[in-house]
């Protein structure tokens, strides 16, 4: 028993003084504005869009649509290529999601908004249907929506994240013990 504590106790004491900075770097990625992948799939693309332009006159809405099109292929590239995204082999901007806040960024905002958004939606639909279970018919207002009532539940659901508080320390947000089946086995 004095070995096993020994060997967590040792394993445990080398991994807290590690240095911070132990991080191996990532395999086969780079910066993309360093990435010649990235710069043959820039020139690849325009190339291909140039090419279709070459069918069409001047002046007409299809070589106006590509033109606008080049455009946009070139802001994009150039955006990741500013932004310190890492390429891989391929030319490919990869997301890393490891925990380095030099990276926090490319994963933490979206999926900050991501929660934000699912959380809206549920709230929202959790808001209707206990309003909707006051009514005369609550199981025909779920087959069909009572359009007002749930644009007034939409347009006010973008303070989920307070109202939810409020419930929360309330107590009115999680049911009762005694409110909840519970199987016989």
């Amino acid at each position: 028993m004095k070995q096993i504590f020994a060997i967590v106790w040792m394993i445990t004491i080398l991994t807290l003084t590690q240095p911070v900075n132990t991080f191996a770097e990532i395999s086969n990625l780079q910066p993309c504005k360093n990435s010649t992948a990235f710069s043959k799939r820039l020139n690849n693309s325009i190339k291909k869009l140039e090419n279709r332009m070459q069918k069409y006159d001047p002046a007409t809405p299809p070589y106006l649509a590509l033109q606008e099109q080049i455009k946009k292929t070139q802001v994009r590239f150039d955006n990741y290529s500013k932004s310190g995204v890492l390429c891989g082999t391929e030319g490919l901007p990869h997301l890393i999601a490891d925990g380095r806040w030099n990276h926090a960024g490319e994963f933490m905002a979206p999926g900050l908004l991501f929660i934000y958004i699912t959380g809206w939606i549920g709230w929202v639909g959790r808001k209707y249907i206990q309003e909707i279970a006051t009514t005369n018919k609550p199981t025909e207002k779920e087959i069909i929506i009572d359009v007002p009532l749930a644009i007034k539940f939409s347009v006010s659901g973008f303070t989920w994240p307070l109202a939810a508080i409020k419930e929360f320390t309330s107590g009115e947000l999680l049911a009762q013990d005694n409110d909840i089946t519970v199987s016989p086995r």
